[in-house]
């Protein structure tokens, strides 16, 4: 049986869908392609290999925690950090298991993510 090649979509709800994809834009250093009804389109700079990020713009908003989230890892975590609250995210807490640590982040709606070191 041959494999197929798979795309990767992340799909974010946002009330707000443009300042939320204006957050990750420069969250993930992503670019803003194109907008189609509800969804803005992000994906990454050209000819740098990624998934594509969908914000879907909704009514409701966000009620829970997310039960899936992005983890970014970066060389330098807390200027990543630093960085993002900058941009209006928020620092939620932080956790470690072994020698793994991470920063809990929330997006500016509330979404939330990690910050963790590369290897």
């Amino acid at each position: 049986m041959a494999a197929s090649t798979r795309e990767v979509y992340i799909v974010l709800d946002a009330n707000d869908p443009e300042r939320v994809a204006e957050f990750w834009c420069e969250a993930l250093q992503y670019r803003r392609v194109n907008r189609i009804e509800q969804y803005v389109v992000l994906l990454p700079p050209d000819g740098t290999p990624g998934f594509t990020m969908l914000v879907q713009g909704v009514d409701d908003p966000k009620a829970a925690k997310n039960r899936m989230h992005l983890d970014l890892h970066v060389a330098d975590p807390e200027a990543e950090v630093v960085r993002l609250v900058a941009l209006g995210a928020t620092r939620l807490g932080s956790g470690s298991i072994g020698d793994i640590q991470w920063t809990t982040m929330a997006d500016i709606e509330g979404n939330e993510f990690c910050i963790g070191r590369t290897h």
